[in-house]
């Protein structure tokens, strides 16, 4: 039986490039492996093959500075993912790779980042998303995940149907037609085979979780842990609200804001009583994450579902909008809260008036352009180009 303990290093390094190359997912062709000093362990070989990732000097995700609008208590009230799974460098790096692997479709052909592209602030262009036989489609556009982890409800999906970012990130793995381990084709325990069975990934999560074992549980936190450190504070607004100083309620006048930008964030941020449209009273700054309580937007008549939304950081980077993608711009998603909101028992009451009939705001083609103008100040291109969370596979 031949050993990697009685190989010389020249061919054993070859093996270990032949071996991360034929596990499938994202990794076309065979890599060479970087001379790092140091760098001598099997693992961390197999590693060096297959990613870009140096084992020895992981990514900084748990170190992640954030601005001073992000008080102790906007945290507490909005960041619901904390508990029991702290971003690690191991775990989030670790998530980062499971994230763009294509080894957890069924056939390798879709991986996570699928869906959900970096340079659209990890949203898809497509008003349903691709499954992994190329034809059949999502049933519910592909929700942006920059800052998902200020999340006012901690519940997921459009639907709310997930309770925790932990149970969310497994369910696309288990979709008969977005990546295909549904109950007849072996569920999680044959993902999970699947990835068990790629030479790499022992040493991740070993880095992650002191050993080897790959579990569900341990799918979970990783990813979670990924999503969770997706973070947008670099947009014009983040760094307008910290050279002005300011906080809460945000209404202040920000440097470097135009006119047109300055009226809309007056109309977004103001409630109607101070002549604003009280956009912020379910998008709320800092993050522009859903207020807890916020009901449905009146998309339909009759609607009995009480939906989510993304934080509005990093909208408008090339993402449809509303839980069907119905809308393909930002100047159609004002004309709808202007003038198209429907009648529902789920209408979020702050979306009509006293008698229940849905507020018709009769903005200006001048007002409805101030608005976008605001909402493309959220825009983050810091995000989007972070090396972090770029595709970490070798091609």
């Amino acid at each position: 039986m031949l050993t990697l303990r009685r190989l010389r290093p020249a061919v054993l390094g070859s093996l270990l490039v032949l071996a991360a190359a034929c596990g499938g997912g994202d990794v076309t062709g065979t890599a060479v492996i970087p001379t790092v000093p140091g760098i001598d362990t099997a693992g961390n070989r197999l590693v060096l093959a297959a990613l870009d990732i140096d084992p020895t000097a992981l990514p900084s995700y748990a170190m992640q500075v954030l601005p001073a609008s992000y008080t102790p208590q906007v945290l507490q009230r909005e960041d619901r993912g904390a508990a029991g799974n702290p971003i690690t460098d191991a775990g989030a790096t670790l998530g980062r790779v499971l994230f763009f692997d294509r080894r957890l479709s069924r056939n390798d052909s879709v991986s996570c980042a699928s869906c959900h592209v970096q340079s659209l602030a990890f949203g898809d262009t497509a008003r349903f998303s691709l499954g992994l036989d190329g034809v059949s489609r999502a049933t519910a556009h592909s929700m942006r995940l920059a800052n998902a982890r200020f999340n006012q409800s901690g519940e997921y999906f459009w639907d709310r149907r997930a309770p925790s970012l932990q149970a969310q990130v497994i369910e696309p793995i288990q979709n008969a037609v977005e990546m295909g381990f549904d109950a007849s084709h072996g569920g999680l325990t044959a993902a999970i085979a699947k990835v068990n069975a790629v030479p790499f990934y022992a040493r991740l999560f070993t880095l992650a979780f002191g050993n080897a074992a790959v579990t569900q549980d341990r799918l979970q936190r990783a990813l979670a842990q990924y999503v969770r450190s997706i973070v947008s504070v670099q947009s014009r607004w983040d760094v307008a609200v910290a050279a002005s100083g300011g906080g809460a309620p945000f209404q202040q006048p920000m440097p470097g804001f135009t006119a047109e930008e300055s009226r809309g964030q007056q109309l977004f941020l103001a409630p109607p009583q101070a002549n604003g449209l009280g956009c912020a009273g379910c998008h709320v700054p800092p993050s522009f994450s859903l207020d807890a309580n916020s009901r449905s937007n009146g998309l339909d008549a009759g609607e009995t579902r009480i939906f989510r939304s993304p934080s509005l950081k990093a909208v408008g980077m090339g993402n449809r909008y509303m839980h069907d993608g119905r809308h393909a711009t930002l100047e159609a998603v004002v004309e709808f809260y202007d003038a198209a909101v429907q009648p529902g028992p789920a209408l979020d009451p702050r979306l009509a008036n006293p008698n229940g009939t849905p507020r018709r705001l009769n903005l200006s083609a001048a007002d409805k352009a101030a608005v976008v103008a605001f909402l493309k100040t959220l825009r983050d291109s810091a995000v989007v180009t972070d090396p972090r969370f770029r595709n970490p596979f070798r091609r």
